[in-house]
C-alpha cells in the first residue's frame, strides 16, 4: 500500500526517472533542436514539404535515429537510442519524425536488415548522410494488413539475370508512401518472389525510382497521394511497376538468395516463418511509432495541465476569484488519469526499448521465443499508446476551450498528425488479434510467428492453458501478489499486490474463457474454420486488451522499484495507484458481472479515485515538467501571454502543496 504524498516533489529528479538510460540522447535533442524545427502554423503543404526535407540533412545522426546502424557506416549500434530520439522529435515537430523515421528506420532499417554486406557497403553511408533518400514501400491499394497476400510480383530471368518487377492491376500499386510523392531516389519493394516457375512468397529489392534530376524512371510511375488532415511535412505518394527490370543483386538477400540460374535457397525453408522472420527484424518502426504517439501526448498534456493553471471559470461563494478549472473535480477527471496512464505507458515502452535493444545487439543470437514475445509485447503497446494518444489530445483540445482550437496553440496540430499512428505500422485491431494469437499457446507454437489467424486447417483444441508469463521484476511481482490476504474485501484498494492479482485475474479468466471457446466451435463448426475465429473475434481482442494493461502495470510496479528518490518514489506510487484504479473503474461491468467486485467495493474504488485526484492536483505541474519538454517545443501561444498570471498560479501551487505538506 502506498503512502500518501508528503510533500513537494524536484521536478528534475523526476526527469531523471523518466530520462532513463538513454537521457544523452533526450539532452541532446533537448540542446540541438531550435527554434527552426518547429511547425509553421499555416504553411501549405508544398512549403511544409520543402522545409521538412530541408531540415531532414540539420538533424543530429549521433545521436539521432540513424544511431541504430552499425558503427562502421556512421551509426553507434544503439537501436535503443534510435527510438528514444524519434520519441523527441515527436515532440517537436510530427512531420519530421516521420519523414526521418522513413529514411533512417524503415528504407535504411529494411536495407540493414534484410539485406547483405554487399548492399551495406554499397548504400548505407549515403542513407545515413542523407545523400541517398528512399521509400519503404510494402503497402497496397489491396493489401495493407494482410501483408503476405501482396500483388505485386518479382519475376526472375536466368536470361538476363534480372528481375521483372511489374504492377499487375490498380490495387496492386504501392500506396501511401512516404517520401515517395517528391524526394526518393530509391525504394525497398516488397514483391512476390517467382522463379523457375515458383512462388517462394514475399521478398524485398532495392530499386531505383527516379534519376539524377528527379525524373521517374523507366517503368516507373510515381504520384502523389493526395491531401491528407495532417503530416503536411511528408511526401506520400503512389509507386507503380511496368515491368521494370531489376539486377539479380538488388535482391535484399539475408533471408532468401536466387542464383544466376534461377535456383532458390534459404536458411529458412518455411516460406511463411522465412516472411515472418523477415518481418520481425523491422519491429523497430513499430515500437518508435508507440513511443512517439506517446511523446505526442506527453506534448499535448503539458500544454492543458499548464493552460489549466491559469485559465480561471466561475465565482465559488465565498471567494472573490474566478476558480482555476484545474480545481475543479471534472477537469481533474479528464486530464490525471490520463496523465496517469501516460506514465504507466511511458515506463511500458522504456522496459520494450530496452528489450528491444538487448536482442537487436551486432553480437546477439536471435531467440525465436524472445523474438515472438518482443513482436507481440511491440504490437499490443503500439495499440495501446496510439489509441490513448488520439483519446487524451482530443481531450486536452476540449479541456482548454476554444483556445485548444486555434492552430497557434499546438492542439489541433497534434491531433491531425497523430490520428494516423492508429493504423499506419500496424492496424490496431490486427495488432491485438496477434497479441492475442501470441498467448493461445498452442496455436502460437503450432505456427511459429506471428501471421494474423493462419490456416484455416488449425484444429482449436490444440490451444492449451495459459501459462503467464511475466514482465520485468518478476520476484517483485510474485512478492506482492503473495502479500496479498485471502479475502478480497479486507484488502485495501490501494495494495500494490491486490491490484496486480485483479489484472491477472481479469487476463487469465478472459484467455481462459476464450479458449473454452475456440475448442467448442472446433467441435461444432469443423467445416466452417472461418466461423471458428471469427465467432470468438470480440471475446479475443478483450484478451489481448486485458494482456496489454497487465504487462503495462507491471512496467509501472518495475519502475518504482528501480527509484532510488523517495519523494519521487512516493509520488510515482500514487500515479500508480491512480492508474490501477482507474483501469478497474473503467471496466467495472466486467468486475461486477463476473462477481470479482462487489456493488459495494465497486464505490469505494470511485471514492479513492477522487480522493487520490486531490491528493494528487497540487503535483499536476510536477508531473508534466518531469517530462522536460522545453517551453519553446510546446510551440503554444497561450503559454506565452500573461507571465504575471502563471507566476501567480505557481506560488498558489506552492502553497497548497505546503499546506498538504503540513497537514501530512
Amino acid at each position: 500500500m502506498s503512502d500518501p504524498v508528503s510533500g513537494p516533489v524536484d521536478p528534475a529528479r523526476l526527469q531523471d526517472v523518466l530520462d532513463g538510460p538513454w537521457a544523452d540522447v533526450r539532452t541532446a535533442h533537448r540542446k540541438h533542436l531550435d527554434a527552426r524545427f518547429l511547425p509553421v502554423y499555416g504553411e501549405s503543404g508544398d512549403q511544409a514539404r520543402e522545409r521538412i526535407s530541408r531540415l531532414l540533412t540539420e538533424l543530429p545522426v549521433e545521436s539521432g535515429i540513424a544511431s541504430a546502424f552499425p558503427t562502421r557506416y556512421g551509426g553507434r549500434s544503439d537501436a535503443g537510442g534510435s527510438i528514444v530520439a524519434c520519441e523527441m522529435l515527436a515532440q517537436v515537430d510530427l512531420s519530421l519524425m516521420v519523414k526521418a523515421g522513413v529514411q533512417w528506420g524503415l528504407f535504411g532499417g529494411a536495407v540493414h536488415a534484410l539485406g547483405t554486406e554487399r548492399h551495406h557497403d554499397a548504400y548505407l553511408r549515403d542513407i545515413i548522410s542523407g545523400d541517398l533518400l528512399g521509400c519503404f514501400a510494402m503497402t497496397e491499394t489491396g493489401h495493407g494488413s494482410d501483408v503476405q497476400q501482396l500483388q505485386t510480383t518479382c519475376v526472375y530471368d536466368p536470361r538476363t539475370q534480372t528481375f521483372d518487377l511489374h504492377t499487375p492491376h490498380e490495387a496492386a500499386r504501392k500506396d501511401y508512401i512516404g517520401n515517395a510523392a517528391r524526394d526518393g531516389r530509391m525504394a525497398v519493394v516488397f514483391a512476390q518472389l517467382v522463379t523457375e516457375g515458383r512462388r517462394h512468397g514475399v521478398h524485398a529489392w532495392l530499386v531505383p525510382i527516379r534519376d539524377a534530376r528527379g525524373a521517374p524512371l523507366p517503368g516507373v510511375t510515381i504520384s502523389d497521394a493526395g491531401p491528407k488532415a495532417g503530416l503536411l511535412g511528408v511526401d506520400n505518394g503512389r509507386l507503380s511497376f511496368d515491368h521494370v527490370r531489376i539486377p539479380r543483386d538488388m535482391l535484399l538477400d539475408r533471408y532468401g538468395q536466387v542464383a544466376e540460374d534461377g535456383r532458390y535457397s534459404s536458411p529458412i525453408s518455411n516460406d511463411a516463418r522465412r516472411f515472418f522472420s523477415m518481418l520481425g527484424t523491422l519491429v523497430r518502426g513499430r515500437v518508435s511509432v508507440g513511443g512517439a504517439a506517446s511523446a505526442a501526448t506527453q506534448s499535448a498534456l503539458t500544454i492543458a495541465v499548464r493552460y489549466g493553471d491559469i485559465r480561471r471559470q466561475f465565482s465559488a461563494p465565498d471567494a472573490d476569484r474566478e476558480v482555476l478549472i484545474n480545481d475543479y473535480l471534472a477537469h481533474q477527471r479528464k486530464l490525471l488519469p490520463a496523465l496517469a496512464t501516460t506514465y504507466a505507458l511511458h515506463f511500458a515502452q522504456a522496459e520494450l526499448v530496452a528489450a528491444l535493444s538487448d536482442a537487436q545487439r551486432d553480437d546477439s543470437p536471435v531467440d525465436e521465443h524472445r523474438q515472438r514475445e518482443l513482436e507481440s509485447r511491440a504490437a499490443g503497446l503500439k495499440a495501446a499508446q496510439t489509441w490513448h494518444a488520439t483519446r487524451t489530445i482530443q481531450m486536452c483540445r476540449e479541456a482548454c476551450g476554444g483556445a485548444g482550437y486555434l492552430a497557434e496553440n499546438r492542439l489541433p496540430g497534434l491531433k491531425a498528425d497523430t490520428d494516423v499512428f492508429t493504423t499506419f505500422e500496424g492496424d490496431n485491431t490486427v495488432l491485438l488479434q496477434l497479441v492475442a494469437k501470441g498467448l493461445l499457446t498452442g496455436y502460437r507454437d503450432e505456427f511459429g510467428s506471428l501471421d494474423g489467424w493462419g490456416r484455416a486447417s488449425f484444429v482449436a483444441d490444440q490451444v492449451r492453458e495459459m501459462v503467464l508469463e511475466r514482465t520485468a521484476a518478476r520476484s517483485v511481482i510474485q512478492r506482492l501478489v503473495g502479500a496479498v490476504p485471502g479475502r478480497d474485501e479486507e484488502v485495501a484498494v490501494t495494495h500494490r499486490g491486490w491490484q496486480v492479482k485483479v489484472f491477472e485475474d481479469r487476463e487469465k479468466h478472459l484467455l481462459d474463457g476464450a479458449i473454452r471457446r475456440l475448442r467448442r466451435g472446433a467441435a461444432d463448426k469443423k467445416d466452417r474454420p472461418f466461423d471458428i475465429f471469427n465467432d470468438v473475434q470480440d471475446h479475443v481482442l478483450a484478451v489481448a486488451a486485458a494482456h496489454i494493461d497487465r504487462v503495462t502495470l507491471e512496467a509501472f510496479v518495475a519502475g518504482i522499484e528501480n527509484t532510488a528518490d523517495p519523494a519521487v518514489r512516493a509520488l510515482l506510487s500514487r500515479v500508480c495507484d491512480l492508474y490501477a484504479l482507474s483501469v478497474i473503474e473503467t471496466h467495472k461491468g466486467w468486475f461486477l458481472e463476473h462477481g470479482r467486485l462487489t456493488p459495494a467495493r465497486s464505490k469505494a474504488i470511485t471514492a479513492v479515485v477522487n480522493g487520490l485526484l486531490k491528493e494528487l492536483r497540487p503535483h499536476m505541474r510536477t508531473l508534466v515538467d518531469g517530462f522536460a519538454i522545453p517551453d519553446e517545443w510546446l510551440h503554444c501561444a497561450m503559454l506565452r501571454e500573461e507571465p504575471g498570471r502563471q507566476q501567480a498560479m505557481a506560488a498558489r501551487v506552492g502553497d497548497q502543496v505546503d499546506a498538504a505538506s503540513g497537514a501530512a
